[in-house]
C-alpha cells in the first residue's frame, strides 16, 4: 500500500500574512482559500513541483506559531534556488553543509559554510524562515540515492 505524504500543518499566526508570505513572496501555487466561519479559515498552499501541500489558516492547530522546524525542500541547485529566494525579499542562510557530512543537525553550531567540497548530491543545505518564524531547510539532491 503507497502512502504518500500529502499535508502539513503550518501553525501561524496570521493567515493573511503567511498568505502573502508564501503565495506573493515565495511563488507557490494557492490552491484555495476556505473562511469556513469564525475562528476557522484553511488555506493551501503548495511548493513548485511538490506533491506535498502546506495549509495554515485559523483554528487548524493547537501548535504555538513559529514552532515547526526542520520543514525541508529539495531541490537541484542549490545556489540558483538561494538567489531565487533572496531576489524575492527572503532572507537566506547558506550555503553550508554539516560538520559530520551526514544529513544537518538541528540550530546552527554543526553549520560549516559554502558547499559540500564534492557538490555531493545531498550534501548542502540553505535555509529561511517564515514572517512566524517557522524554520525550513533546502537540500540540493542532484542524484538520488538507490530506491528513491
Amino acid at each position: 500500500m503507497d502512502m504518500k505524504l500529502e499535508v502539513v500543518i503550518l501553525p501561524v499566526s496570521d493567515a493573511d500574512r503567511a498568505k502573502a508570505f508564501y503565495v506573493g513572496q515565495l511563488g507557490w501555487r494557492l490552491d484555495a482559500d476556505f473562511p469556513i466561519n469564525d475562528g476557522y479559515r484553511i488555506v493551501q498552499v503548495t511548493p513548485p513541483g511538490s506533491e506535498c501541500s502546506v495549509i495554515f489558516g485559523e483554528g487548524l492547530s493547537e501548535q504555538q506559531p513559529g514552532t515547526l522546524h526542520g520543514l525541508q525542500l529539495t531541490v537541484t541547485d542549490i545556489v540558483a534556488a538561494l538567489q531565487e529566494l533572496a531576489s524575492r525579499g527572503v532572507t537566506v542562510s547558506g550555503p553550508f553543509r554539516d560538520s559530520t557530512g551526514a544529513f544537518r543537525h538541528a540550530g546552527t553550531g554543526h553549520r560549516v559554510p559554502g558547499l559540500h567540497p564534492d557538490r555531493a548530491s545531498y550534501g548542502t543545505f540553505g535555509a529561511f524562515e517564515d514572517p512566524d518564524g517557522n524554520g525550513w531547510f533546502l537540500q540540493e539532491i542532484t542524484e538520488r540515492a538507490p530506491g528513491r
